[in-house]
């Protein structure tokens, strides 16, 4: 049974005690508004559909970003990356209301606010989709089955077209001049080594001695993007590179151990070779292209190198040149 007290001005109270359930309680305008809210509530409780939607009321948005940041964001892999995003959506005002309050309508205008800024629909569903994966935790695991997520309901924006940037005639060789002047006296033999390998900027940072057998010309990954391990082949170009560096005391390839780091550095040599819109996850796009361009190996055989687990994605970096394929028709 519902009981309706007034707690001061424009504060009605409705509480519910009913046996097997757990105490609710919601303030209220309006007598009206309480004694519909309890009736409501009793409805459910008598048809067994009834879920606590208490700490979905009392939880904001930032509380459990909080919560998602401890348990979820920091056993992944690119944690650094999706902390900062989280970072950013609590200092948006959508971070204070309560998890219940909120709608697909405020997340779409969330979207349109960001496309008005002039960011790119993959930033867009980046930062969307950590707020999406945050209720369906939310809803699965915290308690909150009230819960329905407000992203599913909204239109995301469409994916950007798949870049295909490829070194043109002599940026190669322009940028690895630059490299060899560069105050990172690492960074050339890390944009060699992406060229041969195809391989990832974070698993590059994370290179170690004792995962590299210049003797069989292998590379082993203990630990890819995907939670995998995968062996790559060192090309005798790759196995040259590698001679010619100082091994470490500490075990580890370079001193450089953020991948940000590489980013940065690679910015800064491009930059000084004059190049522009290359990216250093262009070289994987670039390393993929190439090993498909030799015409010695499937698709199977590249997927095994670059550690590409969707074919189709795989597909995407394989952007051949035209040139290259009219010469082959003859």
């Amino acid at each position: 049974m519902a009981t309706i007290r007034k707690r001061g001005p424009y504060q009605w109270e409705a509480r519910i005690r009913k046996k097997g359930h757990p105490t609710q309680s919601k303030t209220h305008e309006t007598k009206k508004e309480a004694e519909d809210w309890a009736r409501d509530l009793e409805s459910e409780m008598r048809k067994g559909i009834f879920v606590c939607r208490k700490e979905a009321e009392n939880t904001t948005l930032a509380e459990a970003l909080d919560r998602y940041a401890r348990e979820i964001t920091a056993g992944k892999k690119g944690a650094p990356q999706e902390l900062r995003r989280i970072e950013a959506w609590k200092r948006h005002p959508l971070s204070n209301r309560f998890l219940a309050t909120l709608r697909g309508v405020d997340f779409a205008q969330y979207r349109d606010d960001r496309q008005t800024q002039g960011k790119s629909p993959s930033t867009i569903r980046l930062e969307l989709a950590i707020i999406s994966h945050l209720f369906n935790v939310a809803h699965k695991e915290w308690g909150m089955e009230s819960l329905t997520n407000p992203v599913q309901a909204i239109r995301l924006p469409p994916a950007g077209r798949a870049r295909d940037r490829r070194l043109q005639e002599d940026e190669e060789t322009r940028i690895l001049d630059a490299a060899k002047t560069s105050k990172s006296n690492e960074i050339a033999s890390i944009i060699v080594l992406a060229l041969e390998t195809g391989a990832r900027r974070s698993e590059l940072v994370d290179m170690q001695w004792e995962h590299i057998n210049l003797a069989t010309r292998t590379w082993h990954i203990p630990e890819t993007k995907n939670g995998d391990t995968r062996t790559v082949p060192l090309s005798s170009r790759a196995k040259a590179t590698l001679q010619g560096l100082l091994r470490r005391i500490d075990g580890r390839v370079w001193a450089m151990r953020h991948a940000d780091g590489i980013t940065q550095a690679f910015d800064r040599v491009c930059k000084r070779a004059g190049i522009e819109g290359l990216r250093f996850h262009d070289l994987r796009h670039e390393a993929t292209s190439r090993f498909f361009e030799l015409g010695t190996l499937g698709i199977m055989e590249v997927s095994s190198i670059t550690g590409h687990k969707d074919l189709k994605m795989l597909k995407r970096y394989t952007h051949l040149r035209a040139e290259d394929l009219a010469a082959k028709l003859g």
